[in-house]
């Protein structure tokens, strides 16, 4: 009675079977494998499979992909409703007063009794122009050179990933009667975004940790600032960018 006989040379018998996919297979068509022997077949599929994870999941863009349009709207947004906040309050120092801080701004209290827009809107109103202008400058400074990088989609993802961040860490930690508003969690996180890109990139982080540093010192030092919404920001931020350029790689 005839034994079994190669699934790829019909005319050879043979006694051994691929470890992988039981089907017989002669000597001329097995190779040693980490246990027993495997088909050429099996042997071909699985180095197909471990060439197709070899491509990174994420991508950086080396160049300009265009004008920097979520940043520049980012900026406008801000800067509108600040001056809605202005012409509600009739004063432009002290526009914290106008009816949108009641409304938008970041009472841990009032998150806590179902008022979760706060976590969001609050990060977009601002204590008088001196608050805007440093967030706004330091969003066009960071922001428009790191949506070039990442991509315009992504980048918005981590400007706003940071800005919630912010504001849940303050939800969660601070004072419950302590308001808390403006875009200074998602201009960190944009900061240590910053700083991964430029690691992944195999560049100096020197200069993005030199200038997160110095505002992690100016946030203690000056009264004020919220440390929690500044602090947060920075490791969410740099959490979801981290995710984003060293996630596993993935099939495509």
């Amino acid at each position: 009675m005839a034994g079994p006989v190669c699934s790829r040379h019909p005319g050879r018998e043979t006694g051994v079977r691929c470890s992988r996919c039981d089907r017989p297979a002669c000597s001329a068509c097995l190779r040693e494998a980490s246990v027993g022997y495997q088909c050429v077949d099996c042997v071909g599929q699985g180095t197909r499979t471990r060439s197709r994870v070899t491509r990174p999941a994420w991508t950086i863009q080396t160049r300009p992909t265009g004008p920097s349009v979520v940043t520049a709207a980012l900026i406008a947004i801000n800067v509108a409703i600040f001056v809605i906040t202005v012409a509600q309050a009739g004063s432009l120092s002290d526009n914290a007063t106008a009816p949108l801080f009641e409304q938008w701004g970041l009472w841990p209290a009032a998150v806590s009794n179902g008022a979760w827009w706060r976590l969001f809107t609050s990060g977009f109103l601002h204590f008088g122009p001196i608050h805007l202008a440093f967030n706004m400058i330091a969003l066009w400074v960071i922001g428009r050179d790191l949506e070039q990088v990442l991509g315009r989609t992504r980048y918005l993802v981590v400007y706003l990933v940071s800005l919630l961040g912010g504001s849940v860490t303050v939800w969660l930690l601070s004072a419950p009667n302590v308001l808390t508003a403006g875009a200074s969690g998602a201009v960190f996180g944009l900061m240590g975004g910053l700083a991964v890109v430029l690691i992944r990139m195999r560049r100096s982080p020197g200069p993005a940790l030199t200038i997160i540093l110095l505002n992690v010192v100016i946030s203690f030092v000056v009264p004020g600032i919220s440390i929690l919404g500044h602090l947060g920001g920075l490791l969410f931020g740099t959490a979801v960018t981290a995710m984003m350029l060293y996630a596993p790689t993935t099939p495509r």
